[in-house]
């Protein structure tokens, strides 16, 4: 093992020091890339390196995250839909540290990004990935899954996460590639979960347990949060939006029970899964409530009036525009999607 991480050390781009994957291994970081080394100094290096002594410096990109609280990281995306100039970095992804190992919650929406994150997290800990959480079935949020498939991570989702995703995973990257560009997107897919839950789970990273619990269908038919226990905060992925218009890809009333049966939940502060980073709790949950509740109302009164469906979606909840960014974006979709439901009740 030894001499495997001395070899990919010297493999590393330049002679320079990385965090890599080993096949048959577990994955390996700067830190032995760096003890490997100094008990073997190379006797020459690649050609092209003018030093005999190789830099150990990470390559590649690394994520920002900022720590909340001990032990607890967060990376606030872009409040913006997917394109070339953010590659898909829109979502809100975070990762907690225990004394024996850690859990990132979401992925970002492409391979790089998973890329991204686990250099971010080498930068605080050795200690291993044992669990990637994922939140819900959006790709911005789960893509950057495929990182992680030979770390020996396990994937934990709801338990409906695997049949959502192969419905509409082709779409999903289709779409994706078309947006943020082939060169972001390259290398992406999508994964299989290896813990599906369909009520509620507790992971101990090392006297650091983390409750998780799924949902009703709301935000989407595959809603999961994460609570650190530790500190009180909550990862509520996008049953939470802020300042990004929330997107209904799932049931407006069952979104607005959900809301209220989260009121309830044992947390101090939250993490949505997009704005913030952070939020108190349960007042971070207020203007989402507002919003979908107009979006209720307006297309309760359009229903009742006769209206079509084209003419209303330009009226429902337009009262909301000036409180979020996107509005334009998702609006009508969430009309669309509030005018079906509701008007088969």
């Amino acid at each position: 093992m030894f001499e495997a991480i001395l070899t990919i050390c010297l493999l590393s781009t330049g002679g320079e020091c990385r965090d890599a994957l080993l096949p048959g291994y577990e994955a390996i970081t700067k830190n032995a890339c760096e003890t490997a080394l100094a008990a073997h100094p190379p006797a020459h290096l690649p050609v092209g390196h003018a030093t005999a002594e190789p830099a150990c410096q990470p390559v590649g990109e690394v994520l920002s995250f900022d720590e909340l609280a001990p032990g607890l990281f967060a990376h606030r995306g872009q409040i913006a839909e997917p394109n070339a100039d953010n590659r898909g970095d829109v979502s809100n992804i975070g990762f907690i540290i225990g004394d024996t190992s850690v859990a990132i919650i979401d992925t970002g929406s492409a391979r790089w990004m998973g890329e991204a994150i686990w250099r971010a997290v080498r930068a605080e800990t050795d200690l291993p990935v044992s669990h990637v959480l994922l939140t819900h079935m959006h790709p911005d949020h789960v893509f950057g899954a495929s990182a992680f498939k030979d770390t020996g991570a396990e994937f934990v989702g709801h338990a409906a996460l695997d049949r959502a995703l192969a419905d509409r995973q082709e779409n999903y990257r289709a779409s994706l590639a078309d947006l943020i560009g082939p060169v972001a997107f390259l290398g992406t897919d999508s994964v299989a979960t290896d813990i599906p839950v369909d009520d509620t789970l507790q992971i101990d990273l090392g006297d650091r347990p983390i409750a998780l619990r799924v949902w009703p269908t709301g935000h989407t038919g595959t809603d999961l949060t994460v609570l650190d226990e530790q500190t009180g905060i909550l990862f509520t992925g996008d049953l939470i939006f802020h300042q990004h218009l929330p997107a209904l890809d799932g049931s407006l009333r069952g979104w607005l029970a959900v809301l209220d049966e989260m009121a309830s939940l044992p947390a101090t502060q939250i993490v949505p899964g997009h704005g913030g980073p952070i939020l108190d709790w349960p007042t971070g949950r207020d203007d989402v409530a507002r919003y979908l509740k107009v979006l209720e109302r307006d297309t309760r009164a359009a229903i009742d009036r006769g209206q079509r469906l084209g003419d209303a979606v330009n009226e429902i909840a337009a009262s909301e525009a000036s409180h979020w960014h996107l509005f334009d974006a998702f609006n009508a979709r969430n009309a669309t999607v509030a005018f079906t439901e509701l008007e088969w009740e």
